[in-house]
Order: structure tokens, then C-alpha cells, then sequence
């Protein structure tokens, strides 16, 4: 079956503002009482539910053979072919208490291979999007990965340890090397919008385990096409579904260099 992925790839980009939208003026009424928890630290609610509703319900019409994988559960309808990968709200946590970054992660996987993705960060109105073979884009405007080539001169991403407390020794000491050798660290909060930003040269990579296909999916793609490396802690190409994933410019190699000198253990979600 031929896909018009560039037709394909405006409908998500509607999807994705419009389901923004939903969250936006939900996020200005927020009542924290609402939170629910789906285990230690992971938190959902009405907001993330309903907003993947609105997207599923809505991406049946682009491409209706598809199957899903949903962070939500809202549908579980797995394909052998063509399958949607969506995070309705990527960054909960930070909705939740009201911190600005949060986004809607949205993409389509042709047997497990990333062919179009949108990643849309809600507060600063900035959606992301490429398509297999395509360039990568922010609102219209091609973007390129850093072109720093060395760690020493760069900034990273990572996400912090949140139910994986075993691992927090060995990450404390990857957290050591970064820190020591690069211009820092952040910890933003939401996947989707830390591998947007490695794509458009914010940050010169991005790191983090214990990750889902939803948190990522549309990310990885965005960076490869906008010229970043994108591999899991070993090297190799396991990212969407073994739960580790770097990211970067021309500094992967660097950065694969730390954690492997750290890492000892293949983590798999």
C-alpha cells in the first residue's frame, strides 16, 4: 500500500494543535485532586485520557488499516503492518503542577520503523514534524541538529531515575562525566519535547532509560532526519522498544563512550 505520507503528515499536524488546544484550556483549570496513579510515580488523568481519545478517534480517518500503541490504553488494536504510536500528553507530571513543558507525541510506524512523526510542545505553540526521507521541521521552518562536534562544548538532556532506583548509583556517575565535561545538564520532563530540541540545536544530545515506544516514536525520527545519531545504550538500534535511548549531534560517539563506561545493565520495558 502507498502512503502520501506529506498529506498524511498535515492531517497529524491538525490533530496534534487541536488536541494541544484541549490541553491548553484544560491546563488552565486544572484541579490537582483529579490525579490519578497507574504505579509508583506515574501519574494520569482525565486530561491525558480524553485527549488520547480525541487523537485515536481521529486518526482512524488518516489511516484507517493502522493499529495502536497508546500510553493510555485507549486503544490496543496492534497491527502487523502500519501501527500509530501516541502519547497524548507527554510531560503529565509538569501539566500537573503547572510547569511549562509538556506535548503531544504523535507518529506512524510501518513495522517498527519510524515514518512520520509530530511532536507538538503545547506552551511554546512550536510543532515539530518529518517524514521518512524528508527534512525535519519546526513550524514550517527546516531546523538542523548542533553543529558542535564535541562534548566539551555542549548541553544535554537527560531524564532522571523515577521508578528504576537501582539504577540511580550508575547514573549519578554517567550525571558526574556530563557534568564535568560538558556545559550541563537539564531535565526538562518530557521525552517527546527533549528530542525536538536535540533536533533544532537547543541541546547537543539526550539521554534517558526506562522509556516507552509512545515517549519517543515521533522524536527519534525528527532527529534522524534532521541529521542527528540516535541509538540505545549499546550502540545499536533497539531504541523504540528496549527502553534506552541516546540521541545527539556529531557528539553521540562521546556520549555513548560515558554511559557504556557506566552502564552494565540492558534495561528492557
Amino acid at each position: 500500500m502507498a502512503l502520501d505520507l506529506e498529506h498524511m503528515l498535515n492531517e497529524v499536524i491538525k490533530i496534534a494543535r487541536r488536541s494541544g488546544e484541549y490541553i491548553r484550556y484544560e491546563g488552565q483549570r486544572f484541579d490537582r485532586r483529579k490525579i490519578e496513579k497507574k504505579g509508583l510515580n506515574n501519574l494520569v488523568s482525565y486530561v491525558d485520557k480524553e485527549a488520547e481519545n480525541l487523537i485515536v478517534q481521529t486518526l482512524r480517518f488518516t489511516l484507517s488499516d493502522a493499529g495502536f500503541i497508546t500510553e493510555e490504553g485507549t486503544n490496543s488494536d496492534k497491527s502487523d503492518e502500519y501501527n500509530w504510536v501516541v502519547d497524548p500528553l507527554d510531560g503529565t507530571t509538569n501539566f500537573m503542577h503547572g510547569l511549562p513543558i509538556y506535548s503531544v507525541s504523535i507518529a506512524l510506524l510501518h513495522k517498527n520503523k519510524p515514518l512520520l512523526g509530530v511532536v507538538y510542545e503545547i506552551n511554546r505553540d512550536e510543532c515539530f514534524y518529518a517524514i521518512e526521507g524528508g527534512k525535519a521541521y519546526c513550524n514550517r521552518r527546516e531546523i538542523r541538529v548542533s553543529e558542535v562536534s564535541h562534548l566539551s562544548d555542549g548541553l544535554f538532556i537527560t531524564g532522571i531515575p523515577y521508578t528504576d532506583f537501582d539504577s540511580i548509583p550508575e547514573y549519578f556517575d554517567i550525571l558526574k562525566d556530563f557534568m564535568a565535561g560538558s556545559h550541563g545538564i537539564r531535565r526538562l520532563g518530557s521525552a517527546a519535547a527533549d528530542l525536538a530540541y536535540v533536533a533544532c540545536g537547543r541541546a547537543e544530545g539526550f539521554f534517558e532509560h526506562d522509556l516507552h515506544a509512545w515517549d519517543v516514536a515521533a522524536g527519534v525520527l525528527i532527529v534522524q532526519q534532521a541529521g542527528g545519531i540516535v541509538s540505545d545504550y549499546e550502540g545499536k538500534d533497539d531504541y523504540l522498544f528496549g527502553g534506552e535511548l541516546i540521541a545527539g549531534s556529531a557528539v553521540h560517539p562521546e556520549m555513548l563512550k560515558i554511559i557504556q563506561k557506566h552502564w552494565r545493565r540492558k534495561k528492557v520495558v
